[in-house]
């Protein structure tokens, strides 16, 4: 893009006083000084090239900035004052000033306008009848204005506005709304917050209010000494709005978090809450983000809760860092990757009284603390590891601890392609440790390598890889086993060959052009029988059955059990690919298992010898037809009883944004059969008022209702098992939100709470805060308001 810059031409015509423009004046023209006649005996204008549009202008740059003026007269004196009248526009940056009167003194710098003012500086309005500004630093005053703010889309009126320098102003005895305005005088805002003065910083994007009153429904709602509240998504420091709860563990709850902006990489969340049934919680959370490192700690601290008449508390540690020091140095150039993941709680019923509480481990129960160092060196990688677990035991469902990893090193050597073929070897040795009245095993040491070679040849159309493996463990044990050994050694072989074709076609259904695939494949393994009827198991555990296992050489997980086998797999799968883009719109598979002898390894010696010959059939498809569809589903069926074992069965469907519709039905023969259901869609539609497709985040539409809500029912219990639902209203500029949810925390009990919210747009939030319950319980679900890019200020460009 480029300019024109009249400067060079302009000074010239200084040089001669005002001769264009007093020329301009006996001719009784007007002159716009944005277009400037050039004598023909002049050389031609230059062109320069301009900078990219740039939504802030530097301050450096502003006042380096040519200005440019228009109305229909114009007169003055140069160097001294400037006199637009009629329509005076004055240009200058990201700055417009239009007025009916604009008076420019350039020895000051100071701007007066008068009579239907309007100031636009970087798409924030103002207007009124009087102005007085100096251009350059950005100081004066306003009197009367009308405001607009583009960052939050608010607005309001004052007495007057005191601007301070280009980024700070304040405003007195001022409103502030977000609800759009609407013709008539008698007009009133659904909310509106009236000052004795508002302070607005947009370089830190923060207002401040004093002596203050929020109304809503012209109902005085809240008094407010002092307010702080954001005009953008940017961190601030503060005391953030109350949050009211009320559920049937906690009773009645109030907290006043308050969060401390420390620096652009870190922050801080305390939060007292107080609960009517068991007293006073303290929560804090601390982040941050550097270079080499990142990490969050969160602590929960009740000295005396009533429930259970004891100090609770819970706390949770995260940290990724890359250490490269002297100290990592020897071991790789790239550095040393350490993992901190620290849970720990102060007794077994804290996952069942503090449902909410965030621990981040696999599962309520099982508390991980995990500190790992690894590093990679060429074809090496390497870890070093403890792992140690908090068991929270319930009397009625006791769970077997898992065992602590004090410490586990491994380390990894692979290549590939090497002549075609490629080869690994692990290692690793892990000192295993739990208390054996628990486990009923002793604690051991184990080392074990796996060594793998194999031989791919793929081409487009298909591939086989043979592989041999070679499995071998030795265990040295702290006390005896039953038989009286302290140590066992293993040594397992394995063969396996896997192979596939892809065969593709064009094919035509329903009308549509498709190009099909069929895909055959075949996976044979071989392992001979090796007793392990005696080694202990400290980390297996048996493979669940399904498409991504079925075509695995070990029936088992973890490095205590490999499985005898001699079996060949055989499935086939199609799927129909859009010829035009190649995305998948249908997938259909079918897989079965063929034993040619029985495997007797099993996870416990108790356990009885796999006997079938034919295993169960597994059925799979995946239906994207339309993308408004999306069908997935797996069936395990066994051809003996001809009954299905194991079914999940999946659909969604999501018309817009905010339309959205998942069911699930999953069964297990003998153990357990669900239904789930999650929705999130606009009520209106039922009597037919379809709302406006605004896009993402910005909801469809003032005066429109919402249906949210997530059931997961029992089909053998006959009863809810976890239950969300509610109920959202956008207003426009508010937002109210009325949650219900229920969480099982056994099978006699579960925890309740209702959450209800006003969210008054762009300034703040009151009550409890149901998003995340609804963003982690429903598949699908978008927030009513998120500002997904921050506006611009070419968007309300004059």
């Amino acid at each position: 893009m480029h300019e024109l810059d009249l400067r060079p031409h302009l000074a010239r015509f200084a040089q001669r006083p005002l001769a264009l423009l007093a020329w301009a004046l006996l001719q009784g023209t007007s002159v716009n000084a944005q277009v400037a006649q050039v004598a023909p005996d002049e050389p031609p204008l230059p062109l320069k090239t301009s900078p990219l549009l740039q939504e802030q202008v530097a301050p450096a740059l502003r006042s380096s900035l040519p200005t440019f003026i228009s109305a229909e007269h114009i007169f003055g004196r140069p160097d001294l004052e400037t006199v637009l009248e009629g329509r005076a526009e004055l240009r200058r940056g990201d700055l417009v000033i239009k007025a009916d009167r604009l008076e420019y003194d350039q020895p000051s710098d100071l701007a007066t306008a008068s009579g239907n003012v309007l100031i636009n500086r970087a798409g924030n309005v103002y207007e009124g009848p009087l102005l007085e500004l100096k251009l350059d630093t950005f100081e004066g005053f306003f009197n009367q204005p009308r405001y607009y703010f583009l960052k939050n889309d608010a607005h309001g009126q004052a007495d007057r506005v005191d601007f301070i320098d280009d980024q700070r102003a304040v405003i007195h005895n001022a409103t502030f709304t977000t609800c759009r305005r609407l013709p008539g005088p008698s007009w009133l805002p659904d909310w509106i917050l009236r000052a004795a003065s508002i302070s607005l910083d947009n370089e830190e994007d923060v207002g401040t209010a004093k002596g203050a009153l929020l109304s809503f429904k012209g109902v005085p709602l809240l008094p407010i000494p002092y307010l702080s509240f954001p005009l953008s998504d940017k961190r601030k420091s503060g005391v953030l709005p109350p949050i009211l709860g009320l559920d049937n563990v906690n009773g009645a709850e109030v907290s006043v978090p308050y969060y401390w902006n420390i620096a652009p990489n870190r922050d801080a969340t305390f939060t007292p809450t107080l609960m009517s049934k068991r007293g006073v919680n303290l929560s804090s959370e601390l982040r941050y983000l550097e270079a080499d490192y990142a990490g969050q700690v969160q602590l929960d601290l009740m000295p005396s809760d009533q429930l259970r008449d004891s100090t609770r508390w819970g706390l949770t540690y995260t940290h990724q860092a890359t250490l490269q020091n002297s100290w990592t140095r020897p071991f790789t150039a790239g550095g040393v990757a350490l993992n901190l993941n620290l849970n720990r709680v102060s007794d077994d019923n804290y996952w069942r009284d503090f449902t909410r509480a965030s621990t981040g481990s696999l599962t309520q129960r099982l508390l991980t603390n995990d500190a790992s160092l690894s590093w990679t060196e060429g074809n090496f990688s390497n870890t070093v590891r403890t792992l140690k677990w908090q068991t929270l035991q319930d009397v009625s469902a006791p769970i077997t601890p898992p065992y602590d990893r004090l410490p586990q090193l491994a380390t990894r050597y692979a290549r590939s392609n090497v002549g075609g073929f490629d080869y690994s070897v692990d290692a690793d040795y892990t000192r295993f440790q739990s208390e054996r009245s628990l486990t009923l095993q002793p604690n051991a040491q184990r080392v074990f390598s796996v060594l793998q070679l194999s031989r791919p040849w793929v081409t487009a159309a298909g591939f086989i890889t043979p592989k041999l493996q070679l499995n071998v463990s030795n265990y040295q044990f702290d006390t005896p086993l039953s038989n009286g050994a302290r140590a066992a050694s293993r040594v397992v072989p394995t063969l396996s060959v896997d192979s596939g074709l892809v065969f593709e076609r064009d094919a035509r259904y329903f009308g549509m052009n498709f190009r099909q695939t069929l895909e055959p494949r075949a996976f044979y393994v071989n392992t001979p029988f090796r007793d392990q009827r005696l080694l202990p198991n400290y980390d297996s555990g048996a493979v669940d059955f399904n498409f991504a296992t079925i075509y695995t050489d070990n029936a088992f997980v973890g490095n205590d059990r490999i499985s005898d086998s001699d079996l060949l797999t055989l499935g086939v799968s199609t799927r129909l690919l859009d010829p035009a883009t190649g995305a998948q719109v249908a997938r259909f598979g079918v897989a079965q298992r063929l034993r040619f002898r029985d495997q007797n390894v099993t996870l416990l010696p108790t356990d009885a010898p796999v006997t079938d010959r034919i295993s169960d059939l597994l059925l799979g498809a995946a239906v994207n037809w339309d993308p408004k569809w999306a069908f997935d589903s797996t069936v395990q069926f066994n051809p003996t009883t001809k009954q299905s074992v194991r079914s999940t069965i999946g659909a969604r469907y999501s018309a817009g944004h905010y339309r959205t519709v998942s069911a699930a039905y999953r069964y297990q023969r003998e153990s357990s059969e669900q239904l789930d259901i999650g929705w999130q869609w606009p009520i209106n539609d039922l009597w037919g008022e379809r709302g406006q497709e605004l896009g993402a985040g910005r909801g469809q539409g003032e005066g429109r209702w919402y249906s949210v809500g997530r059931l997961n029912y029992s089909m053998q219990e006959r009863k809810l098992v976890d239950a969300v639902l509610g109920f959202e209203y956008d207003a426009g500029c508010w937002l109210g939100r009325i949650v219900l949810e229920q969480l099982q925390t056994s099978t006699a009990s579960a925890n309740q709470r209702i959450m209800f919210q006003l969210e008054f747009v762009g300034l703040t939030r009151l009550g409890v805060n149901p998003l995340k319950s609804l963003k982690d319980n429903i598949p699908g679900y978008q927030y009513l308001r998120e500002q997904t890019s921050p506006p611009s200020r070419f968007s309300n460009y004059d």
